[in-house]
């Protein structure tokens, strides 16, 4: 058992690592080409912090183990919203004053009811993939166009939030000067580091799950999930205590989107399959609980402050006491 915790420790020290150089290289190489800021914080930095968990999710699906790939976009998205944006909460209660305060939390509610509706149905294949990402490439779309266009009308999105709080918790980011032989390095290293990281923590997984008669969705909904997203914890935080807050939020509503179109959708086109139907009703309920949640903080408060902290981080203890406790 030591063995398959230090694979999941050891996995998981690598796709933090893997991922941070992969970012770092494709932004340099994105520079580089002459991409514009805005391009590369939308589409390179956005995809690239959900590496990941979107590399944990299909080598478990390619692995045989779709109750791991699953449960970490599940479990990813309840941490999203009870953990790390009640943690970045805690820090500093965080102001919504977007222009369109409920554009990106009705998408990722919408994600949400998708996601729903496929484990009712039990379909899974490569076309409903395609379909997910493809949704995901025209949000982002619409994202880049209204950056765009409201300029210099400030009406920041979700996925320029990414962006802003990874800048704000990598300085070195962006590196001015020199050629491409450091960020091509940097975006080599980076993927296979996360390659390897991925097979080690799904190895890892699986193993601790035969071993102590745990099942693989309760520990794709744990360990895995709230492990992958530490990134987003890190940032989202450190932008609270920058003074940030609105970007905390904006980071957590995105990586919920990016999680279900993004990374299920490529799930399920890599590694076609049926959303796991032991999901249901209790843990897509919760993440879709969630989701509500961040909708009606949006519309009746405009902001997510302390005591609404508390309580969510309440209920996301509560719901790991469920799941352990019917393990």
């Amino acid at each position: 058992m030591m063995e398959s915790i230090l694979f999941l420790i050891g996995g998981l020290v690598a796709l933090v690592i893997g991922g941070e150089l992969l970012v770092r290289g494709a932004v340099g190489l994105a520079e580089k080409a002459g991409i514009s800021p805005l391009v590369i914080g939308l589409v390179i930095v956005g995809f690239g912090t959900s590496m990941p968990e979107l590399v944990t999710s299909i080598e478990a699906a390619l692995a045989g183990s779709p109750a791991i790939a699953w449960g970490n976009i599940v479990g990813s998205n309840i941490a999203n919203v009870f953990l790390i944006l009640g943690v970045a909460a805690l820090v500093m209660p965080v102001p919504i004053r977007s222009a369109s305060p409920l554009r990106d939390p009705m998408v990722a509610l919408l994600a949400s009811v998708a996601l729903l509706l496929l484990a009712i149905t039990g379909i899974g294949n490569a076309l409903v993939g395609a379909v997910l990402v493809a949704a995901l490439l025209a949000y982002v779309f619409w994202c880049y166009r209204e950056e765009t266009q409201a300029a210099p009308q400030v009406v920041h999105n979700a996925p320029y939030d990414r962006a802003q709080a990874l800048e704000l918790a990598d300085p070195g980011l962006h590196q001015p000067g020199g050629g491409f032989l450091r960020p091509v390095l940097l975006t080599v290293v980076g993927l296979a580091v996360l390659i390897g990281g991925g097979r080690l923590l799904v190895t890892g997984a699986i193993d601790l799950a035969r071993l102590a008669g745990l099942t693989e969705t309760l520990i794709g909904l744990t360990i895995v999930a709230v492990g992958t997203s530490l990134p987003e914890l890190v940032t989202s935080v450190i932008a609270a205590r920058k003074g940030e807050a609105e970007v905390a939020f904006g980071n957590v509503v995105g990586s919920c989107i990016y999680n279900l179109l993004g990374i299920g959708g490529a799930t399920m086109l890599l590694a076609p399959g049926s959303v796991p139907r032991n999901l249901m009703p209790v843990d897509i309920g919760v993440m879709i609980g969630g989701a509500l949640a961040v909708v009606l903080l949006t519309v009746v408060f405009r902001k997510v402050g302390r005591i609404s902290a508390g309580a969510l981080i309440a209920a996301y203890a509560a719901y790991l006491t469920w799941l352990i406790s019917t393990a």
